[in-house]
């Protein structure tokens, strides 16, 4: 407003009545949005209290979930138990039966060794992690996991998949989009191995392969949908006693491996396309997982990217969500951080998975700038980057990128080895970045407008109701425009239930607090 405006105004609120000049009332909503956030506000500097009203939080989706690293050690130890699986005991890694020389059945290991128990758990997460010649660093820990626990998850993967929908439920988290694969994909990579290797003739490379994908397509979709059922007969969805985890609807991302030699990752990048593109299954997008840090990985980031983009021409329609950036001066040298969230975006990610070098990479202005614009969506991992990078508190850039207006989701990662949940991302959010309440539930709303669920969003880019359901959100009732709207859009249906349970929590909150 020009200052003569400004200065005419006040003039004039000067002789009024003072209401003529307050700003215009708050709407019911915004009036309890409002009152709660004061409640956190309060409650600033009482942990406790924070996780209480946070556990009760609904929240978006959980859009970063690496299976196997989202369950937790003692829930691979008991299915280990079960199974009449081995502890190997020089590096307590989880090996199928039958037990050898040098192994230990796991079969009531807790009560019949503690203290071996305890060991493994430790073995199989980050739990009480301190440095040593073996493992040095958080990073070399974390990673060295999956591999100690992978005999159980191949053997389990309906019961995995299980227990990530149960732990989503008791963190009110409606929707997952897992970082999995099926089994084909390895099948895909070892084809590659035995077609000729055409370099960076990738048209010529998918001719030679293309024969192999659509069998490996049909096969996977049998293989999904067949996890599918077993996830079900799990959690008892077709009973009265029916798991909380019935209620959490997900997805599957699957992933190509970064550190494998390019043919591999070729054709697993060539499977997951097709694989997506036919529909008939769970698979939503891809991703490319592994350690960004690894030497093949870095060696071969622009061959990927540029695999990527070629992809992209022949399959148009499939979404990218891309680790990139997950990176930390002295992990790597200075110039391995100057560009890979970029290169990520100019692949055609639309969202970017970490993105925690940011202050390094060139022109990180212009680069925030065009994330907002084209609205590429950031996840962010706080455990994970804190574990893994040591990056954490004001270091980490989730205030750039909140500053700058990109949109922002929180996920977990893999929660079962920071040994975590989603209401301690919130949490953290809160403590360590002094988000507050009404941010904090905008995050929440990101997590299921920027899924890749089907249908148009609830909400406007701007942040703002979809037009068919404006009058239905501003008087919190439903109405015939909106129902409609919903029946032609599954991502909108459940962020329409996210808004009457974010409704019915403050509420509720505030009545107890009253």
């Amino acid at each position: 407003m020009p200052i003569l405006h400004r200065y005419l105004l006040l003039s004039v609120c000067a002789f009024l009545p003072i209401v003529a000049c307050a700003r215009p009332a708050l709407a019911p909503a915004q009036q309890r949005e409002h009152q709660v956030a004061q409640l956190f506000l309060d409650a600033a500097e009482q942990p406790a209290q924070l996780r209480t009203w946070l556990q009760a939080m609904p929240k978006g989706g959980d859009l970063h979930n690496h299976l196997s690293g989202s369950v937790y050690a003692e829930e691979y130890l008991q299915w280990a138990s079960d199974d009449g699986a081995c502890v190997q005991l020089n590096d307590l890694s989880l090996r199928a039966p039958p037990c050898g020389a040098g192994q230990e059945p796991a079969s009531g290991l807790a009560a019949r060794n503690a203290a071996l128990y305890g060991r493994v758990v430790d073995s199989l997460s980050m739990r009480k992690f301190l440095p040593s010649p073996a493992q040095p660093t958080g990073h070399d820990q974390f990673f060295s996991t999956f591999g100690k626990f992978d005999a159980v998850v191949r053997t389990r993967v309906a019961d995995t998949v299980a227990a990530v929908l149960e732990q989503a439920a008791r963190d009110r988290v409606p929707y997952v989009e897992i970082i999995a694969n099926p089994p084909q994909m390895d099948q895909a990579a070892k084809r590659m191995q035995a077609l000729p290797w055409k370099g960076e003739d990738d048209a010529a490379t998918l001719r030679a392969l293309q024969a192999d994908l659509p069998p490996l397509v049909q096969a996977a979709q049998r293989d999904l949908a067949a996890i599918d059922v077993q996830v079900r007969r799990v959690l008892r969805c077709d009973q009265t006693d029916a798991r909380p985890g019935c209620k959490v609807d997900y997805r599957y991302v699957p992933y190509v491996l970064r550190v494998l030699p390019q043919p591999m990752v070729f054709g697993q990048m060539a499977l997951a396309h097709a694989l997506i593109a036919a529909g008939g299954s769970r698979a939503v997008a891809l991703n490319i997982v592994a350690p960004e840090d690894n030497p093949v990985a870095l060696a071969d980031y622009a061959r990927h990217m540029a695999m990527f983009r070629f992809f992209a021409t022949r399959y148009p329609g499939v979404p990218l969500s891309l680790h990139a950036g997950e990176l930390a001066l002295g992990l790597v040298p200075p110039a391995q951080l100057r560009s890979h969230i970029r290169q990520a975006v100019d692949a055609g990610a639309r969202r970017i998975g970490h993105g925690v070098d940011l202050p390094y990479e060139d022109d990180a202005e212009a680069l925030l700038q065009r994330m907002r614009r084209e609205q590429i969506a950031v996840e962010i991992n706080l455990t994970s980057n804190d574990v893994i990078l040591g990056v954490k508190g004001a270091a980490h850039p989730l205030a750039m990128y909140l500053h700058a207006g990109v949109p922002v989701v929180l996920s977990t990662d893999d929660a079962g080895v920071s040994r975590a949940d989603m209401t301690q991302e919130y949490q953290r959010a809160m403590q360590e970045h002094g988000i507050d309440y009404i941010t904090l539930k905008r995050l929440a709303r990101n997590g299921l407008s920027y899924s890749f669920l089907p249908g148009t969003s609830l909400w406007t880019d701007e942040g703002s109701p979809a037009p068919a359901c404006a009058t239905a959100m501003q008087r919190e009732t439903d109405d015939a425009s909106c129902r409609d709207f919903r029946k032609t859009s599954e991502k909108a249906r459940l962020q329409w239930q996210l808004e009457a349970d974010l409704a019915q929590y403050e509420r509720t909150l505030l009545a107890q607090r009253r």
